[in-house]
């Protein structure tokens, strides 16, 4: 049986494959190998520019170019030639190496000094480097950009209900009022605080040999200042260098990386929750598509599924990259090799992340305020109007007035006109009386409207 949709183990390449394109140039192994290949060519020219090294010339622009083709226009049938060699070697960074020097075998200037290939170089040399480059073109183009548009989408309700009353609940039970709008802001300003610090955080590689001290380095060419070498070829793929490893970089940046994602999930996981609920008691509508069906035999049903599959698929990404976070930093002695085959699944969290994004924002687009109920539910509750009025009265010095208004509204139904003739029986000046007796559910909303209209 074939590999494809149909087939795929996983739903990530499977039912869900078309959901996460974005990331098979990156993650894949051909993802992997394409950006191994272009870490160890960039080591070459970095070695062709080193004066000391005198048995490497510089290379022209003719050269660079076409050793720059070679990862530019690396293809499948490049990677599948590399899986063939590696068959014969067991040992996928030995088998680049050797695909790389095949390649270049036609080219006399760089074919005399292929052994300067993986010159000096540990496996996890080129590998730190690849996956750094990997996580860090995946949080430019992929998942701020998505963070960035559920942060819109969300803000785009807070603003466009912004004023939208309704009576939240504390506990489950009803509490007090506030806005659509505001409690959409909430979830705004939590999220772009994971933003901010998403864009904070250091990638970070090494690039010092097998235990992290240039032994090998030194051997060859003890006058070469190789720690600074070291340096400014990490900087130049605009990475941040980092001098002091073992073998493996740490990947401390990367639990850093995962970590500030797996709070971003959390509080989308949190508004997935919320907005199933507010769904639930008719606070939410859903636009209706045609041909969409969500039950198979109830056919009045419109369900919450986008935001169910949501928080399905976060629930999964945050438990991968939680492990990933939590096993990644540590390593035995100088280097063992668990993280080699977690590294490989960096991408996973991530694809499941991806879904969710997408299913979230699919969900937002379908939502329309019930406001009609929103307001018919306030009406019904006007003893919600007991905390502004025993807060006055505290105010002029009524004794009790807790527990005169638990007394007057605790298990019982009161509407409007009770609450009037309450204020009516109270010692309060004529004029608090007055400001009192306007205020109705909807309209006792604090500063709800300003705080979405503050947010930045």
């Amino acid at each position: 049986m074939g590999l494809s949709f149909l087939t795929a183990v996983s739903p990530i390449d499977g039912r869900y494959g078309d959901k996460i394109n974005s990331l098979r140039d990156i993650f894949s192994e051909y993802g992997l190998f394409k950006f191994r290949i272009k870490i160890e060519i960039y080591w070459l020219k970095k070695l062709s520019t080193t004066v000391e090294i005198k048995e490497v010339p510089m290379f022209d622009a003719d050269i660079n170019a076409i050793l720059d083709n070679i990862f530019i226009n690396f293809s499948e049938k490049d990677a599948e030639i590399i899986k063939n060699i590696e068959r014969d070697t067991n040992h996928d960074m030995k088998a680049v190496e050797y695909f790389l020097k095949e390649k270049l075998v036609h080219i006399p200037v760089v074919c005399g000094v292929s052994e300067f290939i993986h010159f000096g170089c540990t496996s996890e040399d080129i590998n730190n480097l690849s996956y750094a480059l990997m996580l860090k073109m995946a949080r430019c183009d992929i998942i701020i950009p998505l963070w960035e548009k559920i942060i819109y989408a969300v803000q785009t309700l807070a603003r466009e209900y912004k004023d939208i009353p309704f009576l939240a609940r504390t506990h489950g039970q009803p509490a007090i009022p506030s806005t659509i709008g505001k409690e959409m802001a909430n979830v705004v300003y939590r999220m772009k605080r994971q933003l901010l610090q998403l864009n904070q955080i250091e990638i970070l590689g090494k690039f010092n040999g097998a235990v992290g001290n240039y032994n090998a380095h030194v051997a060859a060419y003890p006058k070469i200042n190789w720690h600074e070498l070291s340096e400014e070829f990490v900087t130049s793929l605009g990475l941040t260098w980092n001098p002091y490893t073992t073998q493996i970089e740490p990947h401390d940046y990367i639990a850093e990386l995962f970590n500030c994602i797996v709070r971003f999930n959390i509080i989308l996981i949190d508004f997935n929750r919320d907005i199933w609920g507010y769904i639930a008691l008719n606070f939410f509508k859903q636009k209706i598509i045609s041909k969409e069906i969500s039950s198979s035999t109830m056919p009045h049903k419109v369900n919450p599924i986008n935001f169910e599959n949501s928080e399905g698929n976060l629930g999964l990404a945050n438990a991968i990259m939680q492990h990933l976070a939590s096993k990644l930093p540590i390593s035995r002695w100088q280097r063992d090799l668990t993280d080699s085959t977690l590294l490989r699944n960096l991408g996973v969290g991530l694809g499941y992340s991806l879904i969710a994004y997408n299913s979230v924002l699919n969900g937002i687009s379908k939502l329309e305020v019930n406001q009609e109920n929103l307001l018919q539910e306030l009406n019904s509750n006007w003893k919600i109007l007991a905390e502004p009025i025993q807060t006055v009265m505290r105010r002029y010095g009524i004794k009790k007035p807790y527990e005169t208004l638990k007394t007057f509204t605790r298990g019982k139904h009161i509407n409007e006109i009770d609450i009037k003739n309450f204020i009516d029986s109270l010692k309060l000046p004529k004029e608090e009386k007055t400001r009192l007796k306007k205020m109705t559910p909807a309209c006792y909303l604090g500063y709800a409207v300003q705080l979405v209209d503050e947010l930045k």
